[in-house]
């Protein structure tokens, strides 16, 4: 019986290592992690071991990601940008008219591509990125280096995961030809909310659990506790009574935001999993039943990170706002292991 080959892998902008912990799941070796977000070492490091390094990609230099890479049957270096300027809301709500300096960063990813020249190379972002000329320009550098692609806009319930959330994934080889999955279900087998957080323990607002300290609530107002008391499964601020609307939905431009204030359904995908997605008010967070905010626990849960994942150290004390922005920031674990089969794929 052969042995399977080894792939070695570095991720560039790994943050909580979402993306690593998929590529791991599907066999692939992640030997190290580079972000500027000191915050996601614990996270990282703990539950992927692989190195994190705090270094700015930028900076990066070509010989320190090939000492990770070294000793393998086959390399693969994966980039997932952040995605906030490339995201339609930024680029409608930008006033300045000037770039946002992370733009760049897909240029640093595709220099170090160019300079490295590993056996595979693999991308997520936002779906608005297709249309930016930073992305012609990045597929030009790929295939200037001898790469043949394949990228495509997913939509995450068709790949088995709870959450309505639309993707750009890339997937390249110099060597081989790579094909992106096919989807694994069809709506009628979507998974719901209800498939995947309705067995964890109830919480009030506020609430955290004394057994699972991720299993945490963010506190509601008094007007927001009546708001969501008010609110039914699928249904926004339009269901309430005058007296409990915000005076910003009174307004005709406010009628076309009717996802915030709202609660999840149990029998359907959560909305996307954002950094924001522990608060009320922030987009349909609600938990379908419970008068509170879905739990970061829950939001981790609908982003396909197992149970198990810990995201800071048992005892440290670290803000929900900030545990949040890592569990909305990461990369699907889902779509992760769902690209590293498909290098095995292209291998076979």
């Amino acid at each position: 019986m052969l042995e399977r080959p080894i792939i070695n892998a570095v991720d560039l902008f790994c943050g909580a290592g979402g993306l690593t912990h998929g590529l791991q799941r599907a066999g692939i070796n992640v030997v190290a992690g580079y972000d500027v977000e000191e915050s996601c070492r614990f996270a990282y490091e703990h539950n992927n071991q692989s190195n994190f390094i705090n270094q700015d990609v930028t900076e990066l230099q070509k010989e320190e990601v090939e000492a990770h890479l070294h000793g393998a049957d086959y390399t693969l270096l994966a980039g997932c940008a952040p995605c906030q300027p490339f995201s339609t809301y930024s680029r409608t709500t930008n006033t300045t008219g000037q770039k946002d300096k992370r733009w760049g960063l897909l240029n640093s990813f595709g220099r170090l591509v160019s300079e490295i020249r590993p056996d595979f190379v693999t991308m997520e972002n936002v779906p608005g990125l297709v249309s930016q000329p930073v992305f012609v320009d990045f597929l030009q550098q790929l295939s200037g280096a001898g790469y043949q692609y394949d990228y495509q806009v997913v939509f995450c319930p068709d790949y088995g995961m709870a959450q309505t959330r639309k993707r750009l994934m890339l997937l390249a080889s110099r060597t081989k030809e790579v094909r992106l999955p096919k989807p694994t279900h069809v709506p009628d087998q979507y998974m719901t909310v209800a498939d995947v957080i309705a067995g964890l323990p109830p919480l009030i607002a506020g609430q955290t659990l004394a057994e699972d300290r991720l299993h945490r609530a963010s506190i509601l107002s008094p007007i927001n506790l009546r708001r969501i008391q008010a609110s039914t499964p699928g249904g926004s601020w339009l269901d309430w009574p005058e007296e409990l609307r915000a005076s910003c939905h009174r307004k005709d431009s406010g009628k076309t935001f009717p996802s915030v204030y709202g609660r999840m359904s149990w029998d359907k995908p959560s909305p996307t999993i954002t950094t924001q997605c522990n608060g009320y008010g922030n987009g349909r967070f609600g938990h379908p039943e419970q008068d509170r905010a879905i739990s970061l626990r829950e939001a981790a849960l609908l982003q396909s990170f197992p149970k198990s994942y810990q995201f800071a150290p048992q005892g440290e004390k670290r803000s929900i706002a900030a545990l949040a922005k890592m569990i909305g920031n990461a990369v699907p674990v889902r779509l992760g292991e769902m690209v590293g089969r498909s290098v095995w794929e292209a291998l076979a």
